[in-house]
């Protein structure tokens, strides 16, 4: 069987359980594929031929010996550089930390492992996972396989052109300000913001800095259908005590009514035509699948809650953020901080997580009369590439663009992008975002979304 790298996971797992095609023979092609396009566009920056057959190997022998190798089940998957895997540095994109080996696994891989994933490589991040652009001073750039001009996102870069290029049915990202959303618009495929606490996660390899209710980075998946991202939200999320903020919330919650609030124009954000042009069309595709879609003038409070999550992010020990970035000396990081100085520094952490209380409580009663929330994930096209380091106007633009994906995480939110197409050669997309916990619902929407257009698939990078 050819091309088993444009497959689904899905496909992939399936035709693994019906013994159509070995782990081994899907790893094989995986590895292939990896070796083919990944010197074009930097997405795996590291991995081990080996240890991808080993884990494939002993997937074909349990189905071997009748046994279930899980929903998963010998589906190549690759996991972003800044999490721990057994062996591995968890580089986080610094050379400050390339020898920072993991001596066991983030809960993350192991939840993977456990459903029958196969961990193909490592993907690349900016430094200290801060940018929507993806370079570093440790493993180079990473280019959009789409298009080399525009940024392939970030900080999940890699992971996002990864699963674009088809290497691995799967990609293992983390989100604190888009850095999933974002990465899966640029490279035009999906990609799942879980609720803070949805996804347990641990790095041992790192002296430790909260990513609970401070800061709410969380993991999630990025995919080509939304089938395999509802999949691998289920993989990851497993239970693991070593996360003390994991919530152990179903995956279905009560129904409720079909009901959207579509939104063009949120916080002022001022989107360009052909990201309104996106959100409509969204929200027509919705209708068709009869869900109701309400046009609403505006959200509740975005901008505050974003101004709010900069401060979280940055603010919190920003001094010791910045000597570490002028010890590492990446432009990009620098760039980020000192950008943001005056918007984070001085930090009052009791005044911030006291507004993240009322604001939360404000977009929680809003998600009691709607199901879902549809609107822009970027106010702009996927930008040129490292677009944030050309001068200090360009620098602003970025930060006004990405409005959506910095405020959602503000209130612990699950935010959904899916890709809806192209503008020449340049993706383009939407984000849902529902309440706490409520997964499903974006899920459900986002198939519909997705049904309504054309399907992302696996492409050869373009040059």
């Amino acid at each position: 069987m050819q091309d088993l790298w444009r497959l689904s996971a899905a496909e992939m797992a399936s035709l693994i359980r019906s013994k159509k095609v070995s782990a081994k023979e899907a790893a094989t092609a995986a590895l292939a594929r990896l070796d083919a396009v990944n010197p074009k566009i930097n997405a795996v920056v590291d991995h081990r031929p080996e240890d991808v057959l080993s884990q494939a190997a002993a997937i074909d022998a349990a189905i071997a010996r009748g046994e279930d190798a899980g929903p998963l089940g010998g589906v190549p998957v690759t996991v972003k550089v800044n999490i721990d895997q057994q062996g591995f540095a968890t580089t986080n994109g610094l050379k400050l930390q390339r020898d920072a080996i993991a001596k066991s696994n983030s809960p993350v891989i192991d939840n993977l492992r456990k459903s029958g994933a196969v961990i193909l490589g490592r993907t690349n991040c900016p430094a200290f996972s801060y940018r929507w652009f993806t370079t570093n001073l440790i493993h180079g750039d990473t280019k959009n396989p789409r298009d080399p001009g525009i940024t392939p996102g970030g900080s999940s870069g890699g992971a996002g052109a990864a699963v674009a290029a088809g290497i691995g049915h799967i990609a293992h990202g983390t989100d604190i300000a888009g850095s999933i959303r974002y990465p899966a618009y640029a490279c035009g495929v999906h990609g799942l913001r879980p609720t803070m606490g949805r996804i347990a996660a641990f790095n041992a390899a790192l002296p430790e800095r909260p990513i609970g209710p401070q800061i709410s980075a969380v993991s999630g998946p990025l995919a080509r259908t939304i089938g395999d991202i509802r999949i691998a939200l289920a993989a990851m999320s497993a239970q693991d005590y070593r996360d003390p903020w994991w919530v152990p919330a179903p995956l279905e919650g009560p129904a409720m009514p079909k009901r959207v609030a579509m939104c063009l124009n949120p916080g002022g954000l001022d989107p360009v035509p052909d990201v309104k042009a996106a959100v409509t069309d969204a929200g027509k595709r919705l209708e068709r699948a009869g869900w109701i879609v309400e046009e609403i003038a505006d959200t509740p409070p975005l901008r505050e809650a974003a101004d709010l999550q900069t401060k979280l992010w940055l603010g919190d020990g920003y001094e010791a953020q910045l000597e570490a970035a002028e010890r590492e000396g990446d432009p990009g990081a620098l760039a980020c901080l000192r950008g943001n100085r005056t918007k984070v520094h001085p930090f009052d952490l009791s005044k911030a997580l006291t507004r993240r209380a009322t604001l939360t409580r404000e977009w929680l009663a809003f998600f009691e009369n709607y199901a879902v929330l549809l609107m822009p994930v970027s106010g702009e096209l996927p930008f040129p590439d490292q677009l944030d380091r050309k001068d200090e106007a360009s620098f602003a633009r970025v930060w006004h663009a990405q409005l959506p994906q910095i405020a959602i995480p503000f209130m612990g939110l699950p935010g959904l992008t899916v890709s809806t197409g192209l503008v020449g050669r340049v993706p383009v997309g939407v984000q849902l975002v529902s309440g706490r916990y409520r997964e499903d619902l974006c899920l459900a929407a986002g198939e519909a979304v997705e049904a309504g257009g054309t399907p992302s698939a696996a492409i050869d990078p373009v040059g």
